[in-house]
């Protein structure tokens, strides 16, 4: 039908320029198991990221066979893929990915997230959940209904949840005994070069 709403993210690029830069979005997440990018770019990168991990839990020939395509670097990215990524991801049915939303890292203020794996090591709602854990115990409250939900839904299909949760726990809590509260100052990424006077 002529006319009709194309119902995905054009990213201001040709086809073949869009799909390159989502195939490298998605590489560098299987590499890195979190990457920083604008929000747009995260949501259209998420879906192939789901679409590759559902391959690598198939794993049949057909499946190696497309992962191989896609990958610029399938040479580094299979074996992980196939391996310990499969193994992770075997009984969760679905909802491998997250994208967390950040204020604008650049100064041309695009809405930036991270895209992220669930239940790996660089879960941010993981390591927040325990902040929170911990921020709670040395204050000697209960822990309410939110953050048990929160706790509830990161160690449903994570393997050594408890031990993890709670190593992590204490890794804050000392953390907090020290008088370390993490990062104050946010660097912002320069988007434009400094320009120099020509007189």
């Amino acid at each position: 039908m002529a006319g009709g709403v194309i119902k995905y993210r054009h990213l201001s690029r040709s086809s073949a320029h869009r799909r390159a830069l989502l195939r490298n979005l998605v590489t560098s997440l299987i590499e890195h198991e979190s990457i920083s990018t604008t929000w747009h770019k995260a949501k259209e990168a998420q879906k192939l990221a789901e679409k590759m991990i559902t391959l690598g839990k198939k794993n049949t020939e057909a499946s190696r066979r497309a992962a191989n395509k896609f990958f610029f670097r399938p040479e580094e990215m299979l074996p992980k893929l196939f391996g310990p990524l499969r193994d992770r991801y075997l009984a969760r049915p679905g909802g491998y990915t997250r994208v967390l939303r950040l204020e604008p890292l650049k100064e041309d203020q695009a809405a930036s997230a991270i895209l992220e794996l669930v239940d790996g090591p660089k879960d941010m709602r993981f390591a927040l959940t325990a902040k929170t854990i911990a921020a709670v115990r040395s204050k000697g409250q209960q822990i309410n209904d939110m953050t048990a939900a929160n706790i509830a839904k990161v160690t449903r299909f994570r393997a050594r949840a408890d031990e993890e949760l709670e190593e992590m726990v204490g890794r804050f809590e000392k953390l907090a005994a020290e008088g370390d509260e993490g990062v104050t100052e946010v660097k912002k990424g320069r988007v434009y070069h400094e320009q120099t006077r020509s007189r």
